[in-house]
């Protein structure tokens, strides 16, 4: 019964890899069933619980409800890892009745996946490099402009004790940081070799820090843009009204965020 239960839990029969995951920690508490008796557990063919984990891709089964094919192995590498950590090391190098170790079952039933995870971390990087760069372009630009000119005679300014000024000073040399911080990490995943290992912090981390950055790029442009039209507006009598138009000029980075 107890080798049933085992077996039940690391076959990756279940719905979702979240009630398998907590299957296997309900599993590791329970004080009836000893580490001892059931990690040696092995079915007809030698596999044991590593191999079960290693094997939860096979027949295109995609446990975790996760967009994109690279978060979909690193939570594959993420839950091979729980397992592993939660076994006696002997088990690591134990291979089945087929020769196959529980890592080479892992990089056999993955391979296709982590195709697709590089070509899928390709084409988003591609595409928000293009974005990177534009914003990148333009917020260069704007950090060498100065709204309403200079004084002749000092080269400063005529504007710098305006807070509107100062805003856009401001997040225009944000918006140029951190869209080069994101063009940084685009690039760093375009020249990647996509191995499987990269997979697991290294790609995942570099795609994470790139989306934010740009984000924040996004967000600084616009209120570079809109600390720029306000100083232009500043004697209008109507530039009150101008604030629900900059706040409606926002909702693009909201939508992005959800």
């Amino acid at each position: 019964m107890k080798g049933e239960l085992f077996k039940n839990v690391m076959s990756g029969d279940w719905e979702h890899g979240e009630r398998q995951l907590q299957g296997y920690k309900l599993l590791l508490r329970h004080t009836e069933i000893p580490r001892d008796i059931v990690f040696p557990k092995v079915d007809n063919h030698r596999n044991s619980a590593l191999h079960f984990a290693a094997m939860i891709n096979q027949d295109n089964h995609k446990p975790w409800p996760i967009p994109g094919a690279a978060l979909q192995i690193q939570w594959e590498i993420k839950w091979y890892k729980f397992v592993e950590e939660s076994m006696p090391r002997p088990f690591f190098l134990r291979a089945n009745k087929d020769g196959e170790t529980p890592e080479e079952i892992f990089t056999k039933t993955h391979k296709e996946l982590v195709k697709a995870g590089g070509d899928w971390l390709t084409s988003t990087s591609t595409s928000c490099s293009v974005v990177a760069t534009l914003i990148a372009t333009v917020a260069f630009a704007s950090s060498t402009t100065f709204p309403g000119g200079t004084d002749c005679r000092s080269g400063k300014p005529t504007l710098e004790n305006q807070t509107s000024f100062q805003l856009f000073a401001i997040s225009s040399l944000i918006a140029l940081c951190f869209s080069v911080t994101s063009l940084n990490m685009f690039l760093a995943i375009l020249t990647s070799r996509h191995q499987e290992k990269d997979f697991g912090k290294d790609l995942p981390g570099k795609l994470s820090i790139g989306l934010s950055s740009l984000f924040v790029s996004i967000a600084s442009m616009i209120t570079s843009f809109c600390a720029g039209h306000f100083i232009d507006v500043l004697e209008a009598k109507l530039k009150y009204l101008a604030f629900p138009v900059y706040a409606v000029t926002f909702l693009p980075v909201f939508a992005f965020l959800l």
